[in-house]
């Protein structure tokens, strides 16, 4: 529409240029200070409010809490639970953060005489019962009790991996020895050697005989 208004206007001040007559120059003249005025109002931006920007507002992030690992701690058991005694004074009962899971457990004790201390086990020896279990504070030392989730006997807190029981699966398996060794005859012997060997095997796998190695006697 502004472009239409300027070429209007452009024409019309041509027409002005040329009209000889009083009445028409008149005429034109008022209608290009109408049309100078319609191309203001069209082509005049639009006013915008100021947008405001708030601020971004930096908020500290909380400061890095440090404590000092208590790995040091007596224990003791009967059939259904596990009691720590833990050695600490001045334990505030209202700042600490405790989480019992059934293979795990996490203390931390806020404020201790100006400290922060941690008692934890990623890993315990045998599942517990998380909502059984609890803390009690007492003016010398913290006493946590470990409810087990199945009756027994622990031999530790801590989970072991048993590293001899891959060995005595392997040990449970004579057959395995049996047959690495009958390969090896099997490879290393002449022809009748291997003959030998095949027969005996077959016997083995048909039932005549248990062992295999009894057909090379």
């Amino acid at each position: 529409m502004a472009e239409e208004l300027l070429l209007d206007l452009e024409e019309l001040r041509h027409l002005q240029s040329i009209a000889k007559r009083p009445r028409v120059l008149n005429l034109i003249s008022s209608q290009i200070r109408d049309m100078e005025k319609l191309s203001k109002d069209v082509t005049a931006p639009a006013t915008q409010a100021p947008t405001q920007v708030a601020a971004a507002v930096k908020v500290p992030s909380p400061p890095a809490v440090n404590y000092t690992t208590l790995s040091s701690f007596s224990w003791e058991q009967d059939n259904d639970k596990v009691k720590l005694y833990i050695s600490l004074e001045g334990v505030d009962q209202e700042k600490m953060e405790v989480e019992f899971k059934p293979m795990s457990f996490d203390i931390k004790l806020h404020d201790v005489q100006g400290k922060n201390y941690r008692c934890a086990i990623p890993k315990l020896n045998k599942e517990i019962v998380p909502e059984k279990c609890k803390m009690l504070v007492k003016p010398t030392r913290v006493v946590v009790t470990l409810i087990k989730a199945s009756k027994g006997s622990w031999l530790d807190l801590h989970y072991k991996e048993d590293k001899l029981k891959p060995n005595l699966e392997k040990e449970r398996d004579p057959m395995a020895g049996i047959m690495d060794l009958m390969k090896n005859m099997y490879e290393e012997g002449d022809a009748e050697t291997k003959r030998t060997i095949a027969k005996a095997w077959t016997d083995a796998r048909s039932g005549k005989t248990a062992d295999p190695l009894k057909g090379l006697n």
